[in-house]
């Protein structure tokens, strides 16, 4: 068996139990202790292999999605189809790799952490252009939007791995959760401060500026703005 085909049955079987040992990786890829140890020196060695594996997928999918040339375009359109190209890939990366996205070898390994740190950058970029561009909201940090991606990838994955969605609604569900939550909202004008207040005409005795027509108090809202008398 290759290289490669125990580390894809490593994968499969780290994603059933990602604290399975060395001799349990071996059993589920089928080849012996000693092969697998030719190959990985150590446990770390091997995710750290899976870790790298997982980082190269990452950068395949912003390359895939057009990341870098939708920032430098910033038109909506093309940031738009990226962000979503983006995001459904992340979420087939998280589903293969899922046993990583917690595990302290990959988090924690210098060269790793390098690589993650250089891939979340482009990504922190598309968001950050996806703001100035009016798709994403601009009142929440890139950086939150990053951190706010990443934890509805760890929900998808533990929400797959308890049964509790279908595999085939997880873009949709966490496409719709990301971009209801983060996307631009339009801005509403406030009315004219002199525009009388919606059903009533000017001089209509229910609208009052300064008192009750009835003589009883008026109710302002402190800063001269027309308001209904209470109870009407």
């Amino acid at each position: 068996m290759s290289r490669d085909q125990i580390m894809s049955a490593a994968i499969r079987h780290l994603n059933a139990d990602p604290a399975a040992s060395m001799a349990q990786i071996a059993e589920a890829a089928g080849v012996s202790r000693a092969t697998l140890h030719r190959h990985f020196s150590s446990r770390e060695d091997l995710m750290v292999s899976l870790g790298h594996r997982a980082r190269e997928r990452w950068a395949d999918a912003q390359t895939a999605a057009g990341v870098t040339e939708a920032v430098a375009s910033g038109e909506p359109a093309r940031l738009e189809r990226a962000l979503h190209a983006l995001l459904t890939a992340l979420v087939g990366i998280a589903d293969e790799y899922g046993f990583g996205l917690a595990d302290h070898a990959l988090v924690t390994h210098p060269e790793l952490l390098r690589r993650f740190e250089e891939l979340e950058e482009r990504e922190v970029a598309l968001y950050t252009a996806a703001q100035r561009a009016g798709l994403l909201r601009a009142d929440l940090p890139a950086r939150w939007l990053s951190s706010a991606v990443f934890g509805l990838l760890v929900a998808a994955r533990e929400s797959l791995r308890r049964g509790d969605i279908a595999r085939r609604e997880v873009p949709r569900l966490l496409l719709g959760t990301f971009l209801d939550g983060t996307a631009a909202r339009p801005t509403e004008d406030p009315p004219p401060t002199d525009a009388p207040t919606a059903g009533h005409a000017p001089g209509d005795p229910d609208v009052d500026t300064c008192g009750d027509p009835d003589g009883g108090p008026a109710f302002g809202n402190g800063d001269g703005g027309r308001v209904r008398r209470a109870g009407r």
